[in-house]
């Protein structure tokens, strides 16, 4: 297993940063190539025709190695979780059929499903989880899963919950969503790069995910993963580098009708972006060569014994089972959480409240002694 990777950040000593679902630090080395491209920008005239596309080549190989997907063109770029999605809702019919969601989602991947429900006629079902905590994340995923049916045109949630780390069964759900005949899109923006994802085994219809959490790129930059149900649709954006031949500039003004291999045609315009892509490059290197297992096997580590020690104290966390070990939340009945994440912060401790949870993000640049600080807080 790996060891604490926090040398390769620029972290205070005397901050404890277990936040990483908020935002993750860049890595050193990603921070220094930001500066180069940045100078390298003021002579454009160093910058050739391959620029614009060999980094977005290496990021999508590097992504599909990290998903275990063995076509890189599946990949596309996009700026945000929002756009990908956008690609989605633009190619999709539902038909008057059901499009289910879990309840306190985020809103970027509930807002375009509220277009579609009105526009398609479609209903907007929520899955809420159960009252009491008890076996809450396995009752939640029965929930969902009983509630596939005919009925069903898309289940679109993420692998990981953003707001307290419950682990959906995506394998059952991907079962379940083939007999009836539905698609199902995954936001993997809170999972990918910290909790494995394979695509072969899963085989979703789409996987969107922000660059700027798991995958420790800069914001403003994303991946997605479109599969077979998408080969022939109509992107979100028309622009000129996800048409065919668009590496080929002299003959730009020979306007194609065709597009891109695979998912190139759903790539954001400005795709090259010469800062934020061999940002996000170093970052993908770096996970892949850590992998993304021993991530999450390094999370487990680091937070078992302060678990345990939280919840001797009173608190509820989710049985392993069904949450994450790199994302999961805190509850306690009758606790202030806006108290006590002030308390957190004068003690120089960040986390994120989310709801009525308050949500603990480790990575490979904590320690189990970070966990601890916070098991003092909270006693």
């Amino acid at each position: 297993m790996i060891n604490t990777q926090k040398h390769l950040f620029s972290l205070e000593d005397n901050v404890t940063y277990i936040n990483g679902a908020y935002m993750s630090p860049l890595l050193q080395s990603a921070a220094i190539i930001g500066k180069q491209q940045v100078e390298a920008k003021q002579r454009p005239y160093q910058i050739s025709g391959d620029d614009f596309f060999n980094d977005v080549k290496s990021v999508k190989k590097e992504f599909s190695t990290m998903i275990n997907a063995s076509n890189p063109d599946r990949i596309a770029i996009i700026p945000s979780v929002s756009y990908g999605i956008a690609n989605v809702v633009k190619n999709v019919n539902i038909n008057n059929k059901e499009i289910l969601v879990v309840a306190e989602q985020f809103p970027s991947n509930i807002y375009p499903w509220m277009e579609m429900e009105a526009s398609q006629n479609a209903t907007l079902k929520v899955i809420n989880p159960p009252d009491s905590l008890e076996h809450r994340g396995q009752k939640w995923n029965e929930r969902l899963l009983e509630s596939i049916n005919e009925k069903t045109g898309m289940v679109a949630i993420a692998h990981v919950h953003w707001a307290d780390g419950t682990l959906f069964n995506l394998k059952e759900i991907r079962k379940k969503t083939r007999e009836v005949g539905a698609l199902l899109i995954i936001d993997g923006t809170q999972s990918v790069g910290a909790y494995p994802f394979d695509v072969k085994e899963i085989d979703p219809d789409a996987l969107i995910c922000a660059g700027y959490k798991w995958l420790m790129g800069p914001y403003g930059i994303g991946v997605a993963y479109y599969g077979s149900a998408f080969d022939n649709g109509s992107p979100f954006e028309q622009n000129w580098i996800n048409r065919k031949d668009s590496e080929n500039f002299a003959e730009l003004v020979n306007y194609q009708k065709s597009y891109q291999p695979g998912a190139g045609r759903y790539s954001m315009g400005e795709q090259s972006n010469f800062i934020l892509i061999p940002m996000l490059l170093d970052s993908l290197k770096q996970i892949n060569k850590w992998s993304v297992a021993e991530v999450q096997a390094y999370c487990e580590a680091i937070t078992k014994t302060p678990i345990d020690k939280i919840r001797e104290k009173g608190y509820w966390v989710e049985e392993f089972g069904f949450r994450s070990a790199h994302l999961f939340g805190i509850r306690k009945q009758g606790l202030n959480v806006e108290k006590l994440k002030q308390q957190l912060e004068d003690n120089s401790i960040f986390v994120s409240i989310r709801g009525s949870s308050i949500r603990v993000s480790p990575n490979v640049y904590n320690t189990e002694e970070d966990l601890m600080n916070l098991v003092d807080v909270l006693n």
